[in-house]
């Protein structure tokens, strides 16, 4: 069976709530946390609590559902509700798993919501595949494992792989290391730090500390950090 996922309902029109609440209860593997009328109210939300899928309307007072998407520097995998097709293209530039048109009806909610469950599952496969990163040090490929682990410091061209054992200075820059890297596990918190969310220690305002280092957290990626540690908590 598939792990329960937390959704929310983000749209100005009732209606519109009352149909797609009523979908997401007939389906055991969702849970609607939280239901919005508009885009400041989702802002909010989100930016305390854990969402792994949104269903966005685009047409809403002050923000619009694109803006919103634009405005989030990072956002749940999202499937757009509307009444009108023309920001159909311009919606998947922002990693948008599908778009309804209303009115919505119940056989084609299931088949975005398989979407969803399959980008999940690929995602979930990739990550549980891999153990080690190569990466060259002092001129030679070498396997670091990902268990041991601790963050990831940007050092110019290079980044220094701090781990359990010793810190490596390997030859990749930090953008290119994090691509390597499962997304489940590790989070960029800062421009110059990539950390291992489960060797996590503590966490302050303005900083995690993990084996007595403390790694600062940037302003843009506090949120986010927070929504995972929280997931991990569940």
């Amino acid at each position: 069976m598939k792990e329960t996922k937390r959704c929310i309902i983000v749209d100005d029109e009732p209606a519109a709530h009352y149909v797609l609440a009523n979908y997401i209860k007939q389906n055991p593997q969702l849970e609607l946390v939280f239901q919005g009328y508009n885009g400041i109210e989702a802002m909010n939300y989100l930016r305390e609590n854990p969402v792994d899928l949104m269903f966005l309307d685009i047409n809403m007072p002050e923000i619009s559902g694109m803006e919103l998407l634009k405005i989030l520097p990072t956002h749940p995998k999202t499937i757009l509700t509307t009444a009108y097709s023309e920001f159909a293209l311009e919606s998947y530039d922002y990693g948008v798993i599908d778009y309804l048109l209303k009115p919505i009806y119940f056989p084609r909610f299931l088949k975005a919501i398989d979407r969803f469950f399959a980008t999940e599952s690929v995602k979930q496969k990739a990550e549980e595949t891999v153990n080690s990163v190569s990466v060259k040090v002092d001129g030679y490929l070498m396997d670091i494992e990902l268990d041991q682990l601790l963050y990831a410091q940007s050092f110019g061209n290079y980044v220094k792989l701090h781990t359990t054992k010793r810190t490596y200075l390997a030859s990749i820059t930090t953008t290119e290391f994090e691509k390597c890297l499962p997304e489940k596990s590790f989070m960029r918190i800062h421009k110059s730090y990539i950390v291992a969310l489960d060797k996590i220690d503590a966490t302050e305002k303005d900083f995690v500390v993990i084996k007595n280092e403390r790694i600062p957290i940037g302003i843009t990626y506090k949120r986010e950090l927070t929504d995972r540690l929280k997931k991990l908590e569940l």
